[in-house]
């Protein structure tokens, strides 16, 4: 019956004390925070660091909630902010979506693949999916960041500059140019 009520509507009743309504939230939108934040530090360790913030300043701030945006928004704007502070605390970061976690796996390798499809069609997927993840971490870090809430959080281009702090304009311009830097590095893949 949770799985029906919006996000916002969760949001205001764990503001209100209902504990399973923050359960229903963090189901629905762990995997894409997760895979945003990694995508952007691109170290796993950090990224579940920060992911653990993330959640947890969202908790502090619960009291503070009011529905003036969609919850989405909310939880990136939160998450965006921690990512700025640790970037700040440590510019000295060197960012690579090469960075490859404890087993060696790198974050390219956690797409899924389609156990269904044939083994052609898997390798193809596969080195698609590194050729677009190699393009997406060499645009700049804003770009990457409109990239990202777009297409992972599924933010509009008006949530993404509320969760930025940015106008919708620049929000705009940041992902026309993210997508047109993608298209043509991958124009060749046709």
């Amino acid at each position: 019956m949770r799985d029906e009520v919006a996000d916002e509507q969760l949001m205001e009743c764990y503001r209100d004390g209902d504990a399973g309504a923050f359960d229903v939230l963090y189901r629905r939108h762990k995997g894409g925070l997760y895979r945003y934040l990694l995508r952007q530090c691109k170290q796993q360790s950090v990224a579940e660091e920060l992911f653990q913030e993330v959640w947890s300043n969202l908790i502090r701030s619960r009291e503070r909630y009011q529905p003036s945006a969609k919850f989405s928004t909310f939880l990136y704007q939160i998450a965006h902010n921690r990512l700025i502070d640790h970037l700040r605390m440590t510019p000295e970061l060197a960012l690579s979506l090469d960075a490859e976690d404890e087993d060696g796996n790198s974050p390219v390798q956690q797409i899924a693949a389609d156990a269904a499809g044939q083994p052609e069609r898997m390798a193809e997927r596969k080195k698609l999916a590194a050729t677009l993840a190699e393009h997406i971490a060499t645009l700049p870090v804003l770009q990457r960041e409109t990239f990202l809430l777009r297409e992972e959080a599924g933010l509009s281009l008006e949530e993404i500059a509320l969760a930025t702090g940015v106008t919708p304009e620049t929000a705009k311009s940041r992902l026309r140019y993210a997508v047109a830097k993608l298209r043509e590095g991958l124009g060749g893949l046709r």
